[in-house]
């Protein structure tokens, strides 16, 4: 999961889930269609990268890639009182399908860990708004929802993060990622990225429980991750207070994908 991170990082519950969640009533979610060649999210994309000088200066004022087209791609806008403050995207990866950014940049790394059958999701592509990110610290968390709730969706083995290495300690400490690849440079960006990942196995449960806000129901993953064009461009509500309530009556059970190897390394490079 990348991101443009620099706010705290905050690993207590009440407080801080408390209000994430009554901010998420506010929240919608918007997936994006790949008809849609000039959406706000490629511009919202380009305005954070030219903010950091990331990026050459383009005419369309956009950034989108050749991954924004592939089947295996989700990408989605995320809307706070109606306004577009942050996106991200994600891959769906197998050893069917293996095409995703990550992937393209370690294929050593990953590609022996998909012919073990292991499946992953593969996020980047996480900016903000600057206003909004000064406004909503905790907007990470709410962008990052996302790929967070899609694993159940999927019923992956791990999710990737493909991050700047100032941002790993986030990533470390709210999933206990670890560093699997060392820096690399992606796709037309001007820095170096290291390649996280975190087996959903061993810390999703516990995530679920130190940050409730990460929970959602079937039906609110299924209007995310489901087919596309069923309701183009319509904004999904976040379930993580329903479905808080529901597990406070009946906990959920952890999450143990059948029949996936392993194939991680579970070392943390310095």
């Amino acid at each position: 999961m990348s991101a443009v991170f620099d706010g705290p990082v905050t690993t207590g519950v009440s407080k801080f889930s408390n209000t994430l969640i009554d901010l998420l009533d506010r929240v919608e979610y918007r997936r994006v269609t790949t008809e849609e060649q000039f959406d706000p999210v490629y511009r919202l994309r380009y305005d954070a990268y030219r903010r950091e000088e990331f990026i050459p200066i383009n005419s369309a004022e956009i950034v989108r890639d050749e991954f924004d087209d592939l089947p295996n791609a989700y990408c989605f806008g995320v809307y706070i009182d109606g306004v577009l403050v942050s996106s991200v995207r994600f891959h769906y990866i197998t050893r069917q399908y293996p095409t995703s950014p990550s992937f393209s940049v370690f294929p050593d790394i990953l590609g022996p860990m998909l012919d073990a059958g292991a499946t992953i999701l593969d996020p980047g592509r996480f900016t903000a708004d600057f206003e909004a990110s000064l406004a909503y610290p905790a907007l990470p968390y709410l962008t990052l929802r996302l790929p967070t709730i899609a694993v159940q969706h999927f019923n992956v083995r791990y999710v990737l993060s493909t991050v700047r290495p100032e941002h790993a300690a986030f990533y470390k400490r709210v999933y206990k990622s670890v560093i699997i690849g060392s820096e690399r440079f992606y796709h037309g960006l001007s820095f170096p990225m290291v390649l996280m990942a975190c087996d959903i196995d061993v810390m999703y449960e516990d995530l679920l429980r130190r940050y409730p806000f990460f929970r959602s129901t079937p039906d609110e993953r299924e209007l995310l991750f489901g087919a596309v064009g069923r309701s183009p461009l319509s904004l999904v509500k976040p379930s993580a207070r329903q479905a808080q309530s529901e597990a406070e009556v009946a906990p959920q059970t952890a999450i143990v994908p059948e029949g996936q190897a392993s194939g991680i390394q579970t070392t943390i490079e310095p």
